[in-house]
This record gives structure tokens, sequence and C-alpha cells, in this order.
């Protein structure tokens, strides 16, 4: 059965708030279930209303300031019907009037800068953090703070350290004679916007003997490197355009217009890309245009670290200078590029023999692919075009160029290839895009031209930091010139482009002897007229002061050169 619950009669009170002063002035009050001398504190509509009834007094006066306070006559003061006497012992958080009454402090105290350390501390109790809005937000924009302060230190630092490289650059690639007449300077900005589409190549004719490559060198790892070998018997040949006698004889044939070689073509096709300087030799003769590179020229060597902003030694006995790094890298290329073949004397022969050896020399394997590009009418390139190797794809001989990539010191590029290479290929890769975007974009140029099917890359890098005679191989990757290309950001329609400008403009030129130099501060490349005679073995040039070439001379190089014959190495620079 559901209790009823029954509301008492509430007297009514005509006169104002509250209940009326005597219960009897109602006939209600006869009814009434109120209970009797209830005290009511009367208040008006203004006031703020206070206790009801408070129950934490303590009337036996256990404060002695309690007599001196006055009375409000509001409940909860001294005089108010409303305090009730308790037992506060029962109540021991009773609190006479709330004026003690204070707020905890939830943060943790503050840690002394100077003090012992905080694992001492960590047997004091701390109260817990607070984990407001307002402590997340401060946080927040702290971690800003300290982003931007990061990337302007880092913007700085780079700033310095191009400042640094620019300066450590500074030099000619060949020192520039008084007599020499300046034609032409060419932004590199104006080689961005230039295209220009070929067809596919004729093919003219080809020599050497190629050997097969060893798949087995897939498979290396840094858990299993190889010891890189050296190849003292073996020759390489570095012959420029005019010491041909095959682009000799096609000349006199009238087979084309403009003749170069595979290497000085790609390094026009990627001269944006260029900061250290270089120069190509370009004679007009008749109606034919030649482009050579000079004796000893550093198109024959390899850059390392060309576009990086970490600034190289520049002492020239240093082991770490710009110039000891790519004639260690010409070695190493050279030796890998040999190594990695399978070597049990099956060779495939085109249809000459290679033209630069003589009968009875030990050769590197290597084919030489003379191939024919439309320029425009009647006008035609050919050019000498390299591949180093074979392999068998779906029972068809495929051509392959083998390419070395070489570590010397982990601290300049930051990454460490033995302990990144197998687990952040794409990391190493990437910061040798960073750090030798020229010269990879030149060795895609060179595989395209050559039509290869594959470009191998090996990682080489040195057994200790400090000896730069003796090198591993820790790994070998395969990829596609042309997607390759594509992953660089390298548009063969751009190269063309840069060629073909190049070719027009040089076509203009009258009967002579030219020399196109990239400009070590600036991205550009100046066209000179030079003497019939320049470069020649009897022409005397005046050389800079020794503290302005950062580029020993020929002697110095042949003594650096010396040095690496010591140890069982072959010349990098072979006279055809």
């Amino acid at each position: 059965m559901v209790g009823v619950f029954e509301v008492g009669a509430v007297p009514f009170n005509p006169d104002g708030w509250g209940p009326p002063e005597s219960t009897t002035a109602t006939p209600l009050s006869t009814t009434t279930t109120l209970p009797l001398h209830v005290p009511f504190a009367t208040f008006s509509r203004s006031e703020r209303l206070g206790r009801i009834a408070n129950f934490t007094r303590n009337f036996p006066s256990s404060n002695a300031n309690a007599s001196n306070r006055p009375s409000s006559g509001k409940p909860g003061s001294a005089d108010s019907p409303f305090d009730f006497s308790l037992d506060l012992d029962a109540f021991p958080l009773a609190n006479d009037d709330g004026s003690a009454f204070r707020l905890v402090d939830a943060k943790p105290p503050p840690r002394p800068k100077f003090g012992p350390k905080w694992r001492f501390n960590q047997h004091r109790p701390q109260l817990p953090q607070r984990r407001d809005e307002e402590v997340e937000a401060r946080k927040r924009e702290a971690e800003k703070e300290r982003a931007r302060r990061d990337r302007l230190y880092n913007l700085n630092r780079s700033n310095q350290n191009q400042q640094r490289r620019e300066a450590a650059i500074f030099k000619s690639s060949v020192d520039i004679q008084p007599e020499w007449n300046m034609l032409e300077q060419i932004p590199f900005s104006t080689f961005s916007k230039v295209s220009f589409s070929v067809a596919d190549p004729d093919d003219l004719l080809l020599c050497g003997a190629l050997e097969y490559y060893d798949r087995s060198f897939d498979r290396i790892t840094p858990k299993n490197e190889r010891r890189l070998e050296r190849f003292k018997n073996r020759n390489f040949f570095k012959v420029t355009t005019t010491d041909d006698p095959v682009i000799r004889r096609l000349a006199n044939e009238d087979k084309a217009t403009v003749f170069a070689t595979d290497t000085i073509l790609a390094t026009l096709m990627c001269a944006p890309r260029s900061v250290y300087s270089w120069d190509i030799v370009v004679q007009r003769v008749g109606n034919k245009l030649f482009f050579d590179k000079r004796d000893g020229s550093q198109l024959d060597l390899l850059s390392v670290h060309e576009t990086s902003q970490e600034p190289l030694p520049e002492a020239k006995d240093d082991i770490n200078s710009a110039y000891s790094l790519s004639v260690e890298a010409a070695y190493i290329n050279q030796n890998f590029s040999q190594q990695v073949l399978v070597g049990d004397g099956n060779k495939v022969t085109f249809d000459e023999p290679n033209p630069f050896a003589n009968e009875g020399d030990e050769v590197a394997s290597v084919a030489y692919r003379y191939r024919r590009w439309k320029l425009d009418n009647g006008m035609y390139l050919v050019a000498r075009c390299e591949v180093q190797s074979v392999v068998e794809i779906n029972n068809k001989n495929s051509f392959v160029t083998l390419n070395a990539l070489n570590e010397f010191d982990p601290k300049y590029s930051g990454v460490d290839w033995r302990q990144k290479l197998e687990t952040q290929r794409g990391a190493v890769l990437a910061t040798e895009l960073k750090n030798n975007a020229n010269k990879l974009a030149k060795w895609t140029a060179q595989a395209i031209l050559a039509s290869a099917d594959l470009m191998k890359l090996g990682y080489v890098t040195r057994v200790h930091p400090r000896d730069h005679f003796n090198h591993v191989i820790l790994g070998v990757v395969g990829y596609k010139p042309r997607d390759f290309a594509s992953q660089i950001n390298l548009n063969t329609s751009n190269m063309w482009g840069i060629v073909k400008s190049i070719v027009d403009l040089c076509m203009k030129l009258n009967e002579g002897k030219y020399v196109l130099v990239k400009d070590p501060a600036k991205p550009q490349v100046r066209i000179y007229e030079v003497p019939a005679d320049a470069f020649e073995n009897d022409y005397v040039e005046e050389p800079l002061p020794e503290e302005e070439q950062v580029q020993p001379p020929t002697e110095d190089a042949e003594g650096v050169e010396a040095n690496v014959t010591t140890n069982d190495n072959k010349e990098i620079e072979a006279q055809a």
C-alpha cells in the first residue's frame, strides 16, 4: 500500500510576507499541522538570504572573542534564534563562522633551480598536477615558440653554410687569360624554360666487348659486405671527341654536323644542377661543330658532395678535399664496374673491337655505341655512348650501366650507410640526391643517351674514414633509367632543349676555337673566344696564384695519382 504524503494547512497572512503574527487570526489555525513555536526571521525581498539554520555554532563560549563580536540579528549571529548548540566533539571539522576557510592549491610546489636533483626528492609526497585548459594552452604555446626558434636556428645555420660553401668553390676550372674575348653570358634561368623533343636515335656503329653482370651482387647487404678489388692490369680510356678515330671517320663521311661524347652531353644537359666550375672546348670547323674536353679536365673525374651544404676541407693534401675525393671516386667507379662482372671469359662482342686499345691489351668491359639524333632539318648530332655490362632478361641481352656512390665520412652526410642502408635505403638515397644531385643526374642522362635497360648503383664506403685506399661494397641497387629520371625530376625534353640552344648559339659563331666555362660563383655559363693553339702542349698559360686555385695544377695531380699508384691502383686518367 502506497502511503499518502499530506501537506499541512498553511495559514494565510493578509498583512505581508511570512506567517501571521497570531495563528488564531485565521480560521485555518484550528486545523494547522505546523509545529508550534518555530521562530521565523523576517526579511525583505531586497535582502540576501543567509543560513536557514546554523548547526556549527558552539554556544558555550569557546572563543574568547565571541562576546566581543557585534550582533547582526541575522541567521548565524550570536543572538539569532536559528543557532543551535551542538556537541563540536562529534564534528571535528566544525568551524565557528567560516572565517578560517581557505582554498587548497593543487599546483605542485616549485622546483628550486639550484638544489638537490629531482631524484633525491622523490620520497616527498607530490600533489597531482593540474591538467586544466590553461595549462595545456601554455604548453602548446611553448611548443610553438620552441619550433619557431628551431626553424630560425636551422635557417641561419643553412645560410652560414651556404656562404662558406660559395666562398670555398669560388675558383674557375680553367685560367681565364687576358687575351680571351668573352662573347656570351648565359644564365641558368634561361635553361629551365627551353624544351625540345627528339626522335629515337639511329645506331651507326657498336664497338668493344661486354661481360655479363653477376646477379649475386644484388644480394649484398652491410652484414655480408664485399671487399672492393683492384683491377690494375685493365685499361680504361677517356678519349675526347676529336681524338676518337671513329668520330673522325664519321665526320669525313658527313654522317652528322655536331659531334660529342655522352660525358660532354650529360654535362650540358645537367648544367643547371652543377655547382663546381667546368669547361668544354668548342671547335667550329667548316660547317661542323665539335665539343671537346681538355687534357686533365675535371670531366674525367667524379664530383663528390658537389651540391651539399657542408663545406669540404680546402687543403690540397687533405684526403677529404674536393680534388682528392674526385680522384678517389673515379678510382672506385672504375674498379666497381669490373668487379660486379661474372668474369668467366664469356663476352658479347660487337661490330668492331675497342677502337682505343692495342692488340694484346687487357681492356675493361665496355661497349661504345655511336648514335645519331636529328636536331633540325639537315642538322644531326653524333655522340659516343658507353655501357659497361650486359644482363640476360627474358632470353634477351639488355645493356647495363654501372656506377658507384662512395661514402667517405658519415659526419659529412649525417647518414651512416652501415646502419641505415639495409633498413632505410630510401633515406640514404634521398641524402645522396641532396649532396650529389649533379652527379646522379649526369649518370642518368648517360644511361638514357645509351638507351641502357638498367642502371646499377653501388654503395661503396671506406673500411675506415681515414683510409682512402681500402673500400668495401655494402649494396647494389638497380633502376630503370627513365623511371629514375622521373624520380629525380630530370626532364628529357628540357635536357635536349639545353643542348639544342647551345648548338644553335655555337653554329652562329665564326670558324675557330671557343670554350664554355661555368662561372664558379654564379649560375651561368660564359663563352670565350680563345686562340687556335689554346690548350695545346706548347701553349703557355699564366697560372693564377697558388692560394686562389681550388684544383691543383697538372703536376700536383700527377703527384696525387702517383700516391694512389703506390697502393696498387691504376692511374685514373689514361691517355689514348
